[in-house]
């Protein structure tokens, strides 16, 4: 059996990596030790939220699949900091945990080029530092030009509930015993990570009316650019707010040494921004309470997800705590939380193609490199299989640079300063992030994933027909001026803006904070534009001066990332660096003067002593 990439796992990673290989038209495998588990949720039943629903935004302006999976399987749906800029913005769906993985199922299968199997891969086949393919547990061998690694909680996946340790996935399944070994042997440096997930309780044990409901957004959205809204607002189902008590705390401080974590069992380190409730009582002592929701994972079955209490308590004190919650008080708990702890490499070991160093035409993609989430993952897992592919037709890869998207930001991270602990998206880790927006994603992507060959023709026009109206909307706010006539003043008046005492076009009259574009088109007709190209443009024009002063800053950075560094080029002539900085540069081998100055322990006067020497290097091939 030979095939151009195989991918191994099936987690929302490999979903995204295969699909992209097989639309590219590279003959595919996708090795998932059981099938039923493709893109399942294991944890949290929704995708999206603050930075990780821009991503999912991100992955179908490249061609990825989630983001219409996802519409296709919501729950309900709710835009996040409506109340503040548009650079925090972001949309967050609850998930079906059925119809999700389902439709994902049927997308593949119905997908030419890409073939699914089950099974399980314990071996590389590695011949002169370069893959070849995969050896499955019971010795079979396949081989491949490529593949990449998308193992998810799965190489030596580890359950831990109080002092009891299992080998285990997420579901009960075998995990992978030898695979993060091989990994070992070719020279990777293994990590072992943790992450947790809480119970979930029986629906009709709940007394609701002690909880506070929350429900979906009046209006409804999409996160795919390609279709309209697929549900009736008024059809979402609800989740529902409530609060960890003192009875709760005292119980958590009575039985500490009993959960994994504060008994000494987990070798792992856990994701600081999702700990456990038992982390967050003993962290946080000044809080009296801490909020927790009620989410239902599917509408055909009455499983509810406590958001907000992982814990790897054992079952008969997560039994007391959760009855300690005002509205469980009689709950049933159908399933009990549990931490799972499994192997993952040192990301500083990959290329920002997520290509490995050490091995040629090995990829890796999702949790296997250090990170946290369905988003960041399926991100990974996309730019994999497309690199993947790129490599293959002796393309240059895809890069995405941190003024450009959430997705290059996520990468450059893990590359270049790599991670102790899951990571996870933030919106404070970009620093362009108002460029990096919710609404913009096909703006700034689009154009990659039509020339990669993943966004069709039609879908490309109709972007490009978009950016026509964008920039037609923005020349007639320009033009049209407006003066201190009795009638505008009374209008502006009673929207409560100040009236005009000289003319102003309408783009300058937009930028007041109390004008939108409702008021806008009291002076002309905006009928012919999108909703969406109004969005746009009312963003534009209102922040213009802050997306002005972030774009110079992103020329500044995007001028050092130009300043190329030669994989071959030795740190130890360059007399005046500090030793930190030179065993960093030395481990990490950044690509540019940029990729060095993000390095932790590099500091700015070794960045400085660098720029000179590579251009005393430069200056000196041009005199030759």
């Amino acid at each position: 059996m030979n095939y151009d990439i195989i991918v191994v796992g099936g987690g929302h990673a490999g979903c995204e990596a295969c699909l992209a290989s097989a639309r590219l038209h590279h003959k595919t495998l996708l090795i998932t030790g059981n099938k039923n588990n493709i893109a399942d949720m294991p944890c949290n039943p929704s995708i999206g939220g603050p930075a990780k629903g821009i991503i999912v935004r991100e992955i179908d302006a490249l061609g990825g699949e989630m983001a219409n999976n996802i519409d296709h399987s919501s729950l309900q749906m709710k835009m996040l900091n409506t109340k503040k800029g548009p650079a925090v913005r972001a949309l967050r769906a609850q998930g079906d945990k059925i119809t999700y993985p389902e439709q994902m199922i049927n997308t593949l299968e119905t997908t030419p080029n890409l073939t699914i199997l089950e099974a399980m891969v314990e071996d590389l086949i590695v011949e002169n530092n370069t893959v070849q393919g995969v050896i499955l547990e019971d010795g079979t061998k396949i081989v491949s030009k490529i593949v990449i690694l998308t193992t998810g909680t799965y190489l030596k996946g580890t359950v831990l509930v109080g002092s009891m340790k299992t080998p285990s996935g997420p579901h009960g399944e075998k995990p992978s015993k030898h695979l993060s070994d091989t990994l070992r042997k070719l020279g990777f440096t293994i990590q072992r990570l943790k992450t947790g997930t809480p119970p979930r309780i029986q629906k009709d044990s709940i007394d609701f009316s002690k909880t506070e409901i929350e429900p979906g957004d009046e209006k409804a959205y999409a996160f795919s650019f390609d279709h309209a809204p697929l549900y009736q607002p008024k059809d979402q189902l609800p989740c529902y707010l409530t609060y960890t008590t003192a009875q709760t705390h005292q119980i958590i401080h009575e039985h500490l040494t009993e959960s994994s974590m504060y008994g000494g069992y987990v070798e792992g380190v856990g994701p600081r921004y999702c700990p456990s409730i038992e982390d967050k009582v003993v962290r946080f002592q000044d809080k009296e309470r801490h909020q927790l929701f009620l989410e239902p994972e599917s509408k055909y079955y009455d499983d509810i997800y406590l958001q907000g209490f992982s814990t790897s308590m054992p079952h008969e004190i997560q039994e007391q705590m959760v009855k300690s919650i005002p509205g469980l008080e009689h709950a049933i708990i159908k399933k009990y939380a549990y931490a799972i702890e499994y192997d993952a490499i040192d990301p500083t070991q990959l290329k920002q193609s997520l290509e490995t160093k050490l091995i040629e035409n090995l990829f890796t993609a999702g949790q296997i490199n250090g990170t946290s989430g369905y988003e960041e993952a399926a991100g990974q897992g996309l730019i994999a299989g497309i690199n993947a592919s790129l490599k293959l037709n002796h393309k240059p890869p895809l890069i995405l640079k941190r003024n450009e998207a959430y997705i290059g930001v996520l990468i450059d991270d893990l590359v270049t300063k790599g991670t102790k602990e899951p990571y996870r998206m933030l919106t404070s880790r970009a620093e362009y992030r108002l460029l990096l927006r919710h609404d913009n994603a096909d703006l700034r992507l689009r154009k990659y994933g039509y020339e990669i060959g993943l966004i069709s023709k039609e879908k490309y026009e109709r972007l490009k027909k978009k950016e026509a109206q964008i920039e037609d909307l923005i020349s007639l706010l320009k033009s049209h001026k407006i003066t201190p006539k009795q009638e505008v003043n009374a209008y502006l008046e009673a929207n409560g803006s100040t009236p005009l005492y000289d003319g102003i076009t309408l783009y300058q009259l937009l930028k007041r904070p109390e004008i939108t574009m409702t008021e806008i088109a009291h002076f002309i007709s905006l009928d012919s534009y999108e909703k969406e190209v109004l969005e746009q443009v009312e963003i534009m024009d209102r922040y213009e001066g802050y997306i002005k002063k972030a774009n110079q800053e992103a020329e500044k950075m995007l001028s050092m990332e130009s300043i190329i560094i030669p994989q071959e080029f030795d740190y130890q002539l360059v007399h005046n660096l500090a030793t930190e900085a030179r065993q960093k540069l030395e481990a990490i081998r950044p690509t540019s003067l940029g990729q060095a100055s993000r390095i932790s322990g590099v500091n700015p006067a070794d960045i400085a002593i660098l720029s000179v020497m590579l251009k005393k290097q430069e200056q000196r091939k041009i005199n030759v």
